[in-house]
């Protein structure tokens, strides 16, 4: 039996009849045979991997994230490569350059991502998928989530909700994400007395957030984290002040990542379909591998407010009425 005939059998060739078939998968069984991907790329000139940059590998988020795209990738048979920049731009050029010629395309999620970054350290013969950029390059695509949208429905949804004093903790400097939502959030607070924390989407940088309001003698009605992570942070905080939330104070996040329904309270929180996010990129970047010379797309998610026990009932102005002779002040940042 000619070596043509085995491979055209274990690689399911309709030309091989089924007794061969047969005969050469229970040989091939025996003997534990695997086939070996590196020979197979030289003749497909695929690797049948895809490959994701992404700026951190920890926490709930990312987690969601890895397994959308994994889901996705495993349904058509590709592998995962993943690699983590740790918010460094030398450790995304260096991943960046360590990953072409390993993966068939790539997901890129990072900060330090600009266009001259890319047309330095990235081949433009290699499919690419960046997440939350504000690369306006018409020659890469692009999937982003409505962070600016999801923050302006979320701080209505505060305001509705009658509180008139809103604290913000921002997320890290010079990432898209956390000023789309800054910006979503001073944009629908016009009506309200604003504060603003520093955070860097941190456990951690939520819970000092915690800290700071709890000891402030005149405290904001409601906190709202750039993301669920902080807003975490910061309820344990509360808490441990021996605050009430939402009684004493309401608290709201961003991401709904799965742990944000299962704390107590459950927090309110603006819904990214995370693991969606990290799928439809998968997707997009088939699409692109499967047809190299098609236009670039780019696509923005949507994200929907999901009101739970953290910022209290719908309605309840006569609680959070502020004395008459107060004045709205221009938004300030509590160091």
């Amino acid at each position: 039996m000619s070596v043509a005939t085995v491979s055209r059998a274990l690689n399911g060739s309709a030309s091989v009849t089924a007794q061969t078939r047969r005969r050469i998968a229970g040989v091939a069984a025996r003997l534990r045979y695997v086939p070996h991907g590196a020979a197979r790329s030289l003749v497909t000139r695929r690797t049948q991997t895809i490959g994701a940059l992404l700026p951190d590998l920890f926490g709930e988020f990312f987690s969601e994230l890895i397994r959308g795209i994994d889901l996705a990738a495993r349904a058509r048979g590709l592998q995962l490569l993943v690699s983590s920049s740790h918010g460094d731009a030398a450790e995304a050029a260096t991943a960046l350059r360590a990953m072409q010629g390993r993966v068939d395309g790539l997901l890129i999620m990072s900060p330090h991502v600009d266009a001259p970054f890319l047309r330095e350290h990235l081949s433009a013969a290699l499919p690419a998928v960046l997440l939350n950029t504000s690369v306006g390059d018409k020659r890469y695509a692009t999937l982003n989530i409505d962070n600016y949208g999801g923050a302006r429905a979320m701080t209505g949804h505060l305001l509705d909700c009658g509180y008139r004093d809103v604290a913000f903790v921002t997320g890290p400097a010079e990432n898209f994400d956390a000023a789309e939502r800054l910006k979503g959030f001073r944009d629908a607070a016009k009506p309200a007395r604003v504060q603003l924390l520093r955070g860097d989407f941190s456990e951690e940088s939520g819970y000092r957030a915690g800290r700071k309001i709890a000891s402030l003698r005149q405290r904001p009605q409601a906190v709202f984290a750039a993301n669920d992570m902080m807003a975490i942070g910061c309820l344990f905080a509360l808490t441990e002040a021996g605050l009430r939330v939402p009684q004493d104070i309401a608290l709201a996040g961003f991401d709904d990542v799965p742990i944000a329904r299962y704390i107590n309270p459950p927090l309110t929180t603006v819904r990214v379909r995370i693991a969606d996010l990290g799928q439809g990129a998968l997707e997009q970047l088939v699409a692109q591998m499967e047809a190299p010379d098609a236009p670039s797309s780019g696509h923005t998610l949507a994200c929907e407010v999901v009101p739970r026990a953290s910022t209290g009932p719908a309605s309840n102005p006569r609680k959070h009425e502020r004395p008459k002779s107060r004045k709205h002040s221009s938004p300030g940042e509590i160091p």
